[in-house]
């Protein structure tokens, strides 16, 4: 099949089926741009509601530059991946400060932007400034791997370039925009990974994966996320009407987020494990002490088992809290305003904690 040929009918396929979402009526690149950071690793209908609250609370990427971080990460909150919302204030700073406020408007300048990658510095160059940059990502892969019989390993970097090559072959020079949409479109809606719904395909006649039954095995991915087992044994300080939490400093999950002092262990523990570490000062001072439900908490990569032990201090508890390093209490309400992990907030709207 030829290229412009294969391009025509996904840009014909995409205005006849695309849904109709609000990032794509605009040129504008800052709401392009915000859209695409969202959108890696979430679902459509997940992340709408985010892409909503940011343009109402960071109207520009001005606005979004002079926020403070825990007022970006407190918007982002739920969405995981953390590390995208940070590389997008610290993205929004450079713009204002080395670009006078005003995207790149090529490929090759949006590169250079911290957490901008090849997919989503062509996605802008495509979709606000209209460059012939080709987008690959997952369902590009699955589209051009089923039509086209591609075998190489996506997880490969030879597998990669192939595709991107594939990708820049066949990308229309005149709509650009609407052809990356619309193989995106076409893999998310039509040739979808499980149940691609092949009788009423528009390249039924052309697909090798339909023509050799090879749906399923397509596209080759041959290396494994191996999923990693975490155990978190959460203090949960109360003193009067305040709570203590630690700001996560660590180049770990949740960096920059909040959660209660914490003992990582090989498994659970119980009361008298943790009887035996540095928190059994805050044991002494307690007047009640409450064990939690067990909590399972999935990543993409790691699985989270936690477990709360509610610690209530006596008044006058004379604990060094000077020595509690990037800890602090606070009141109810402002935990609540806080950059949490979505696990956190799960114990909170559960907890009985005054």
């Amino acid at each position: 099949m030829k290229a412009d040929q294969f391009a025509d009918q996904i840009i014909s396929w995409y205005r006849k089926n695309k849904r109709e979402l609000p990032w794509r009526e605009s040129r504008n690149p800052y709401h392009i741009w915000l859209s695409e950071v969202i959108l890696q690793q979430t679902r459509v209908d997940q992340g709408m509601p985010y892409y909503f609250r940011f343009i109402e609370k960071f109207k520009t990427i001005r606005d979004l530059a002079k926020a403070d971080e825990r007022d970006v990460l407190r918007v982002w909150q739920g969405l995981g991946y953390y590390s995208r919302a940070r590389n997008l204030h610290k993205c929004a700073k450079i713009i204002i400060s080395k670009h006078q406020g005003e995207f790149p408007s090529t490929y090759v300048d949006l590169l250079k932007l911290p957490g901008v990658g090849p997919y989503t510095a062509a996605a802008i160059a495509s979709f606000a400034f209209k460059e012939k940059a080709a987008v690959v990502d997952g369902n590009v892969y699955r589209v051009l791997s089923r039509v086209f019989g591609i075998e190489d390993d996506i997880a490969s970097g030879k597998g990669q370039k192939v595709f991107q090559e594939k990708a820049n072959e066949l990308i229309s020079e005149i709509y650009p925009d609407d052809y990356n949409q619309g193989i995106m479109e076409f893999g998310a809606l039509h040739c979808t990974p499980k149940k691609p719904k092949c009788s009423e395909c528009i390249f039924g006649i052309e697909c090798f994966a339909r023509e050799n039954n090879r749906q399923t095995d397509l596209p080759v991915k041959t290396k494994k996320t191996k999923v990693r087992k975490r155990y978190f044994n959460y203090l949960v300080v109360q003193l009067e009407e305040k709570l203590l939490l630690t700001e996560r400093t660590e180049k770990d999950i949740w960096q920059g987020l909040y959660d209660f002092p914490l003992v990582e262990s090989d498994r659970l523990l119980d009361l008298d494990d943790l009887l035996k570490n540095d928190f059994s000062e805050f044991f002494s001072h307690a007047e009640e002490v409450e064990i939690s439900k067990d909590y399972k908490h999935i990543l993409s990569h790691q699985q989270i088992y936690a477990r709360f032990f509610e610690l209530k201090l006596k008044k006058k508890a004379s604990i060094n809290f000077n020595q509690l390093i990037n800890r602090e209490f606070f009141t109810r309400s402002k935990v609540l305003e806080l950059p949490k992990p979505v696990l956190i907030s799960a114990y909170l709207n559960e907890s009985v904690i005054d």
